[in-house]
């Protein structure tokens, strides 16, 4: 049984802003696998995983890693099976 773990209030709009970016990159990828050439498209693709990159450490101080095989850091304890899961949230 896990007990549900109490986020600060900063926590949520760092993990929405987090999701939304993630849409955009997914949409994006989809978009590009079919107009490869399309340079804005890429422009745009680039800055959100620029974004994205600065974006994770940030959401991971309160929750933890959020990629194992070593894209994330961990804590100390080990700390992958630590909740809240980010479809938990």
């Amino acid at each position: 049984m896990s007990s549900q773990v109490q986020l600060p209030k900063e926590f949520y709009p760092l993990m929405e802003e987090l999701q939304v970016v993630d849409f955009v990159l997914v949409e994006l990828t989809l978009y590009l696998d079919t107009h490869p050439d399309d340079y804005a498209a890429i422009q745009q693709f680039n800055d959100a995983s620029y974004h994205r990159r600065m974006l994770v450490p940030k959401v991971e101080q309160y929750i933890g890693p959020l990629q194992q095989y070593g894209n994330s850091y961990s804590g100390y304890p080990w700390n992958w099976n630590q909740a809240p899961w980010p479809w938990q949230i």
